[in-house]
């Protein structure tokens, strides 16, 4: 069930919740320009993540949270890695490494 672009999480929800697979769109509908009043990144930080690349990976994190298994964006690794992470801290899959720090 396509759930389009950036539905709401209750939205997502509910239709994992009559039993659907939900595919969701995590792209900018077209004509929607990425912000700019957000200020860059401050000096020394390396690999700063692009503005758009957040939100969709954010986005995605939290669409899957609530149920949606199918995911359409421009950042797939980016996405991937964090959806990844978000089912280890769900604990639907082991971590990819684990490390135990003892002082």
């Amino acid at each position: 069930m396509d759930a389009g672009h950036r539905p709401t999480a209750a939205r997502v929800a509910a239709l994992v919740a009559e039993g659907h697979t939900v595919l969701v769109r995590c792209t900018r509908p077209d004509g929607d320009a990425p912000r700019t009043d957000l200020p860059p990144a401050p000096p020394g930080i390396v690999g700063a993540v692009p503005v758009a690349a957040a939100e969709e990976v954010a986005l995605a994190t939290v669409y899957a949270w609530a149920g949606a298994r199918v995911f359409v964006t421009d950042h797939p690794e980016r996405v991937r890695h964090a959806l990844d992470m978000a089912a280890s801290v769900r604990g639907e899959r082991p971590p990819a490494a684990v490390r135990r720090g003892l002082a």
